[in-house]
């Protein structure tokens, strides 16, 4: 097949001509590319798309200049912009994946359920499945300022060293919330320090009194998280049972936002 080089188009087979036909022909040849792990010659590609060597390298030039493909040792291989692909909407995915999966937990323990991070010094709550039967906790005071009285926030701050202990508390001092909050901050240190990594996090009305919750971390990579959960207190005689659960479903909910 002969190459336009005035028009800069490219005649593939069957006379497709044009944006089109070069398109297909590009992919096509990505396909054929990929099929060769360790690289494919001009003279493989033309065999397997039943293209010129012509129309082959004028391709190879389009796509190499753009990233999609790489020349190795006289063979063609994939190129890093592949790698890129899908990024920019990676984050969006992960995030309606995860709200389907809080979303199964909470109908499984009947309670609000949240998942959250603590990123450039602040807890964040990243998402929530809450339902008419599964009232999520009204944040009548900033959850960024209340870590010490939430089970979220001391779930995080158990997982930080002492130093970001303090730098969090010095931030975000330490406030009388309900009769329940512990105010000392060398008994919450303390309470942070003995805390068992497998061991829920619980907050007994602390925050906000009329809800009961716990909290377990979370590990992904270097992600500071923690996946929780909250109740009426008319029903905190399911909590610890809830809690337990809770711990269970942690780890395998987070190897499925992994993959």
């Amino acid at each position: 097949m002969p190459v336009n080089g005035q028009s800069g188009q490219i005649a593939l087979d069957q006379g497709a001509a044009g944006p089109q036909g070069a398109v297909r022909g590009a992919l096509r040849l990505l396909e054929a590319v990929d099929r060769h792990p360790y690289g494919a010659t001009l003279r493989d590609l033309a065999r397997e798309t039943a293209m010129s060597e012509p129309a082959v390298r004028e391709l190879v030039n389009l796509l190499s200049a753009e990233g999609y493909l790489q020349s190795v040792d006289g063979a063609w291989l994939l190129g890093g912009t592949f790698a890129m692909l899908g990024q920019s909407n990676r984050e969006q995915l992960v995030r309606i994946r995860l709200q389907h999966k809080l979303t199964e937990l909470r109908d499984e323990l009947g309670a609000a359920v949240y998942f959250s991070r603590y990123h450039d010094g602040e807890l964040r709550v990243e998402a929530v499945a809450e339902g008419e039967h599964a009232p999520a906790v009204h944040e009548w005071v900033d959850f960024k300022a209340t870590a010490h009285a939430s089970a979220i926030g001391k779930c995080l701050l158990s997982q930080l060293d002492h130093d970001g202990r303090l730098d969090h508390l010095s931030r975000h001092p330490i406030a009388r919330l309900t009769s329940r909050t512990i105010t000392d901050s060398e008994q919450l240190l303390h309470r942070l320090e003995r805390q068992s990594g497998g061991t829920p996090m619980l907050d007994l009305q602390e925050y906000a009194l009329g809800t009961v919750c716990a909290a377990v971390p979370v590990t992904a990579g270097s992600t500071v998280g923690c996946l929780a959960m909250s109740l009426p207190v008319s029903s905190a005689h399911r909590l610890r049972a809830a809690a337990e659960l809770l711990a269970e479903r942690a780890a395998p909910l987070m190897l499925a936002m992994a993959v």
